[in-house]
This record gives structure tokens, C-alpha cells and sequence, in this order.
């Protein structure tokens, strides 16, 4: 096995953000400095010793920090940032999602986004304070991304839920029950602009971008397949930032095995050959927003 101290340095700085703790505290708990924990996450050969204890005060195996077979991550922060990093250096992403991808969504979407995070943090909730602070996290690593995708612009396939896309329309964008009729209109009105965006997307066939619509039933869990040269990632996640968002419980997972990669491309594949696309997904987007009376009256 070939050790890639880049990787790894990369996966530590993503389980020091999820963790929620600062390199002086790190540093502090294994017993090195805080320079040494900013070399380590640039890419510095790593002792053994220092990575059983890293591993230990993150909570997971040291596969995981070495990246064997499968990384686990349970912290939506850490997910989001081992992304980022993996698109990256992405030439390809492949992107399984339910009726939003996240890097082809509207600016208005984006500038919405963090109210329905934190409305997704139940006020009972005894970490409300802690998940609160990682919502702040992951907007910050969501801009990166962002920004990193519209300046380095690889090719991007979007698998889209049909039936996630009519349950959104009808919900609209909610992150917690028993809103005011106004405010669900409000995230209809919202669910709208975003379908629309969507549709206009379908149409017009942006550069680099692909979008297919599909019909059937489409995994709960969504993924992400991203080639580098010749390299292949699938992340595989139950963290969702669109409808109904979950920040907070589940374990995503990421690997580069050939069998879960090979997997996962044939189901891409077999989704693409049946998805709606280009006008005919666009149309299909369109005639969800006018079937429904209530929702044609927001327009």
C-alpha cells in the first residue's frame, strides 16, 4: 500500500474541524506543538505513535486516518470538508442527489441555506449550542466549495430525484414542523425559484454541466463519485442540505475500493440511460410546478 501524507494530512485537518477542537488543543492532548499539527495537516511524514493518538482523540480507527478501505466519518463538518477537498482536484464529479445538487444551486439558494440549517436544530436538542457552531462550519466549507467548483469549473453529472423534486414543491424548503402558513408559503415560493433554476439549467446545458431527471425510485442515501486522473472517489452520505436537512445524525462513508467504485458507476450508468433530460427534463420540472393549484397560485 502506497502512503499518501498529503491524504492523510488532509483527513486530519477534516476530523481537528469536525471535532470542533483548535491545533493548541490538539497539540496540547498528544503532547506536540501547534506547528508540528499544521505540518502534520500539510502533508508531513507522521509518526505511527502520533497517529494511534490522533486517531484515539478523534474517535475512529487509524484504516480510517490512513484512508484503508473506508473511511467512516460521523460528523457532518468533517464530511463536508474531506469534500471539499476531493473536488478539489476533481476533473469529473458524479453526484446521485435527492431534488438538489448543492454545486449547481442558485445564489439564492446558497444565501438561504444557513436559516434552514439552523432551524433544523431542535431547540431540545441538548448539543443545540455545539451543532449551532457547526452550522457555521459547514457554511464556511460550503463556500469554499462553491468557490473552488465556479473557478476550476470540472464537469459535473447531476442525478436528480423526480419524486424528491414534487415533495419538495409541495413542502417546500423546511427545516423544522409547524411553520405559519405564511412561512410555508414563503418556502414554497423558495422551492419554486430553485426547481426553476434547475429546469433552465436542463434546458440550456450550461458547459460542463449534465443534469438527468430520474423518474424511479432513487437511493436514500445520496453519493458522489469524483475522478482525479486516474484516480476514483465515492462518498457516500446521509447528510443532506436541501429538503428536510440532517446535520446532524448518520455516518458517511469514503473510499476509492475498485469493487464499491465499479459498483456505484453501474448504477450511475443504468440511472442515465432512463433519466429525463435537456427540454424534456426542463418540461417535466415545469409541469410538477403547474399541476398543483396551490402552488401554480405562489407563481
Amino acid at each position: 500500500m502506497t502512503i499518501r501524507y498529503e491524504d492523510i494530512g488532509q483527513r486530519l485537518r477534516a476530523f481537528r474541524l469536525g471535532s470542533g477542537l483548535s491545533a493548541e488543543e490538539i497539540a496540547s492532548r498528544i503532547g506536540v506543538s501547534r506547528t508540528a499539527v499544521y505540518r502534520l495537516e500539510k502533508g508531513e511524514v507522521v509518526k505511527i505513535e502520533t497517529l494511534l493518538s490522533l486517531a484515539q482523540l478523534f474517535g475512529v480507527s487509524l484504516p480510517t486516518l490512513l484512508g484503508v478501505e473506508m473511511e467512516y466519518i460521523s460528523s457532518a463538518v468533517t464530511y463536508f470538508e474531506r469534500l471539499r477537498q476531493l473536488e478539489a482536484q476533481a476533473e469529473r464529479i458524479v453526484t446521485l442527489a435527492g431534488p438538489i445538487s448543492f454545486l449547481l444551486s442558485s445564489p439564492s439558494f446558497k444565501a438561504s441555506l444557513g436559516e434552514l440549517l439552523r432551524e433544523s436544530i431542535s431547540s431540545e436538542d441538548p448539543k443545540r449550542d455545539e451543532m449551532l457552531r457547526n452550522v457555521e462550519r459547514i457554511l464556511e466549507i460550503l463556500d469554499e466549495r462553491k468557490a473552488t467548483y465556479e473557478a476550476k469549473g470540472p464537469a459535473v453529472v447531476a442525478l436528480i430525484s423526480a419524486l424528491d423534486v414534487e415533495r419538495l414543491l409541495r413542502a417546500g424548503f423546511v427545516g423544522r414542523p409547524f411553520l405559519t402558513a405564511s412561512d410555508i408559503e414563503a418556502r414554497q415560493r423558495r422551492a419554486r425559484t430553485e426547481i426553476e433554476h434547475f429546469a433552465q439549467m436542463a434546458e440550456n446545458s450550461p458547459m460542463g454541466v449534465q443534469i438527468g431527471l430520474v423518474t424511479g425510485t432513487l437511493p436514500h442515501s445520496g453519493f458522489q463519485l469524483i475522478r482525479s486522473g486516474e484516480r476514483k472517489t465515492l462518498a457516500i452520505t446521509p447528510f443532506r442540505l436541501g429538503e428536510q436537512p440532517n446535520i446532524r445524525r448518520g455516518v458517511a462513508m469514503i473510499t476509492s475500493s475498485d469493487d464499491a467504485v465499479a459498483m456505484h458507476e453501474s448504477i450511475v450508468d443504468e440511472l442515465w440511460q432512463g433519466a429525463l433530460k435537456g427540454r424534456e427534463a426542463a418540461s417535466y420540472l415545469r409541469l410538477q410546478m403547474s399541476n398543483n393549484p396551490d402552488l401554480a397560485s405562489l407563481g
